[in-house]
């Protein structure tokens, strides 16, 4: 009998200060292609920490990805953000001014909205499940705190491929009509997000030409009337 992919022992925990070092590596090895200064440190997890250790968490192995044991627990995954009130008409904004430069300043402890600022798993981990797990802890949240749902700014990996042929708004709309699938914003799309539009300048990312779509995840708990105001 031919075996199974091995799968590690994985869990989610909200993240701990203990985890900052980890989590700051993290970053470097999950987004290669970001500007060092959209980079989150050691520091601005502790900080983190400070201001909404809620609403931050880890994914962590304790085997390697083909089932040998650790010696200890390994941070593989992170879904952090932060609440803010938010008015999804005017969608336009930087991403290193809403986190407030990797510190999450910006939260408001009576925000409307959680602010998916980085989710993230380590390549190693990938197609485990992590990542939508991560979504899931996510949502748990904002349906526990009674708000109204997540934002984000999402990367287009998927869009260089595509770039000479189709600008970046007719490359989202066929990936949100699954004509074609993008790595990042089809997973997203799968996890229950909606585009809600395309923000230039939202990150440095020379892969995308600085492109990213606006996406939004409403608590289903909640009554939505309509979409005037915030």
């Amino acid at each position: 009998m031919s075996g199974a992919r091995p799968r590690p022992r994985l869990r989610i925990a909200q993240a701990l200060p203990e985890h900052a070092v980890a989590l700051a590596e993290l970053q470097r090895v999950c987004f290669p292609n970001l500007a060092e200064h959209e980079l989150m440190t050691e520091a601005h997890f502790l900080e983190h920490q400070e201001r909404f250790p809620e609403g931050e968490f880890v994914a962590l192995a304790a085997d390697a990805p083909d089932g040998t044991p650790l010696v200890e627990e390994r941070v593989v995954g992170l879904g952090s953000g932060f609440l803010v009130d938010f008015d999804l008409q005017r969608p336009e904004h930087v991403f290193h001014d809403i986190i407030a430069g990797g510190t999450y300043a910006n939260h408001d402890p009576a925000g409307a909205w959680y602010y998916g600022a980085d989710i993230s798993v380590h390549p190693d981990y990938r197609g485990f499940g992590l990542g939508r797990a991560l979504y899931d802890a996510r949502k748990a949240l904002v349906r526990r705190l009674g708000r109204k749902g997540i934002l984000a700014g999402g990367q287009l990996p998927g869009y260089p491929r595509y770039r000479d042929a189709l600008s970046v708004t007719d490359y989202v709309e066929k990936v949100v009509a699954g004509e074609l699938t993008d790595p990042t914003l089809t997973f997203q799309l799968s996890n229950g997000f909606e585009v809600y539009g395309l923000i230039h300048g939202y990150i440095e990312d020379a892969y995308t030409d600085d492109w990213a779509s606006f996406i939004v995840w409403f608590n289903p708990d909640l009554h939505f009337p309509s979409l005037d105001g915030d």
